[in-house]
């Protein structure tokens, strides 16, 4: 049992090592490496966005709507039909979104779990994460690597009356309601999907990145069916893989702190949260939130 409790001791200590070793430059300079190698983030021609209004930060709480039109014009079929792509999707309707309601996971939403990390995983900018990360020391093996990023994105947590009710994934990706407002919901796919769907209304943006091309950065004033989020920042029309990889990337280095990373030449935040009531593995934290932010 002493030796068990050592050698527990002794590998956690050599993860938190390890992650102490990675220094904020290496983390830009991969940051940009992931950024070069999203070869299937959307082209100006398969993606075509409105954004309209845009406000100053001390305005987001008004609620007015001040964009007439929807943020998206045109999405591509090709692009949603890419494999990393078409995974994403058939999570983004597997969740109950108000918390305090038991999520509920079929094996068929454990398969479709699984087979969006392989995907996604399985990509260029996939393997440089994880080659990065094996090369400090943080894993060992891919399949460790994919399995904790499954406990970190879709293991379950409570954030309402002790019911396992959210995910990192449900937050991030696909959002939450939570006291009567919108919580999380900083990917780009959702938006478009719900926005298509006729649930949700694009009000106004208080910041556009520098980018001239996809990804793109983009803070959102929004009501999803009645519920209203004052600033919900997000990528715009990187892919999947990307979304998953820089969070992640940020999350694993900068646990609950700002994290800087290079994109196309530009500095752009990454704030993450940890989510302390709870964990899996050996102590190990789920993530709450992740969302673009400034540097």
């Amino acid at each position: 049992m002493k030796f068990i409790l050592f050698l527990t001791i002794t590998l956690i200590s050599q993860g938190f090592s390890a992650l102490a070793s990675i220094t904020d430059a290496e983390i830009k300079s991969l940051s940009e490496k992931l950024y070069n190698l999203d070869s299937n983030r959307a082209t100006a021609s398969e993606l075509v966005i409105e954004p309209q209004t845009l406000i100053t930060s001390s305005e987001t709480g008004s609620r007015s709507d001040l964009s007439s039109r929807p943020l998206f014009k045109q999405v591509s079929s090709t692009l949603l039909s890419k494999p990393t792509y078409k995974a994403l999707l058939n999570l983004l309707d597997n969740y109950k979104r108000v918390t305090g309601e038991v999520e509920d996971v079929p094996s068929q939403e454990v398969q479709e779990q699984d087979a969006f990390l392989q995907q996604t995983m399985n990509t260029d900018l996939g393997k440089e994460l994880y080659n990065f990360l094996h090369s400090k020391g943080v894993y060992s093996s891919q399949s460790e690597f994919i399995q904790d990023l499954k406990m970190m994105w879709f293991g379950l947590y409570s954030r309402s009356d002790g019911k396992l009710d959210s995910s990192g994934f449900e937050h991030i990706f696909v959002g939450e309601i939570k006291g009567g407002k919108v919580s999380g919901f900083h990917n780009w796919l959702q938006f478009y999907l719900t926005e298509k769907q006729g649930l949700l209304n694009y009000y106004s943006h208080s910041f556009d990145g520098p980018w001239t091309t996809y990804p793109d950065v983009l803070a959102m004033q929004f009501s999803w069916d009645g519920y209203y989020k004052e600033v919900g920042s997000a990528f715009i029309g990187c892919s999947p893989e990307f979304d998953l990889a820089i969070y992640s990337l940020c999350y694993i280095t900068r646990p609950g702190k700002k994290c800087n990373v290079s994109l196309g030449g530009q500095t752009q935040g990454i704030q993450t949260y940890t989510w302390d009531k709870s964990s899996y593995g050996d102590g190990k934290k789920y993530i709450a939130s992740a969302y673009p932010a400034s540097p």
